[in-house]
């Protein structure tokens, strides 16, 4: 067994406490006692029951929750990264010492909504098909936290958009290719031209708060010395095409994501806009995670699907 020994710590892994530190990760992600004991098929009161064993094995709360909210303490926090790390390198034992060779365990994925709509089923399709034993676990969320998920080790392999400046420690699978492009509201014919161009320094901007998008637009406005007139960040490429929408502004998405969106028949592509380089989307992990069979049978399957 495995043992965590902070100064009042001692917290043993058995084939129970695995389960109970499962619960504690789908609780530490949701937030929300209900669904969280339904994600876990338990009731409310026995997923309240586990985490308070491991919380007094540990010594410490590792939630603090209310009759409406619920958030991790600072112990929550770090036994997050304890469990997430503990359940892999387990799941990696398991899968290396089986004598049979086929391939078992868990393989998590983070993908953004249009991911998971237009990349992501012909290949998860495929890779079901041929390792059953797998268990595959699809979050969804924003895609400028993708990579970070990867490098933080809180999920297995996610799809992004390729950094300007890739980490040393990713390994990235190119899977498509799409232009960044400008969208205003379908009904507004009030968009400020200058030159026959989008005016940035007069148009309201939705922009996201961060990501490659966001640095792509900077990297552009500081080249032409144009300040722009920035009207609201959002998170999330999906919030910035609802924002638009609304009439809230001009903003900027992936083509890929407009395509998808049930907002696309409510908002136009603006062709007279400054043109920025490209997205290039695939799969993203580390090298360390390549070593598990789970991950490798993936990435493997990805390439021949893309001529690699």
């Amino acid at each position: 067994m495995f043992y965590c020994e902070p100064t009042n710590c001692r917290y043993a892994i058995s084939d129970l406490n695995l389960h109970e530190m499962k619960n504690f990760l789908v609780l530490a992600e949701k937030l929300h006692f209900g669904r969280a004991s339904q994600a876990c098929n338990l009731s409310p009161s026995a997923l309240t029951r586990s985490i308070q064993r491991i919380e007094e094995s540990v010594g410490h709360a590792l939630f603090l929750r209310d009759n409406r909210t619920v958030t991790l303490t600072p112990s929550g926090e770090k036994f997050r990264n304890y469990a997430s790390n503990a359940l892999r390198e387990w799941e990696t034992f398991c899968e290396e010492i089986k004598s049979d060779g086929s391939v078992a365990g868990r393989v998590s994925i983070y993908a953004s909504v249009t991911a998971v709509y237009s990349l992501l089923p012909d290949l998860l399709e495929s890779y079901r098909t041929a390792y059953p034993e797998v268990q595959l676990e699809l979050r969804t969320g924003s895609a400028e936290e993708s990579v970070q998920q990867v490098l933080d080790g809180e999920i297995d392999l996610s799809v992004a958009a390729l950094p300007d400046q890739q980490h040393a420690r990713l390994e990235f699978m190119p899977l498509t290719e799409t232009q960044l492009v400008f969208v205003g509201p379908r009904k507004s014919r009030d968009i400020p031209m200058l030159d026959g161009q989008l005016d940035l320094t007069r148009a309201p901007l939705v922009l996201p708060r961060s990501g490659l998008s966001r640095r792509r637009l900077d990297q552009w406005l500081k080249k032409h010395n144009t300040r722009p007139n920035i009207n609201t960040e959002v998170s999330g490429n999906e919030g910035i095409l609802a924002m638009v929408r609304l009439g809230c502004g001009i903003g900027i998405v992936p083509e890929l994501v407009l395509e998808r969106s049930p907002f696309r028949k409510d908002v136009r592509k603006i062709n007279a806009a400054p043109k920025l380089a490209p997205y290039v989307v695939g799969l993203c992990t580390t090298q360390k995670n390549l070593t598990r069979p789970g991950i490798a049978a993936l990435w493997e399957l990805a390439g021949r699907n893309q001529g690699v």
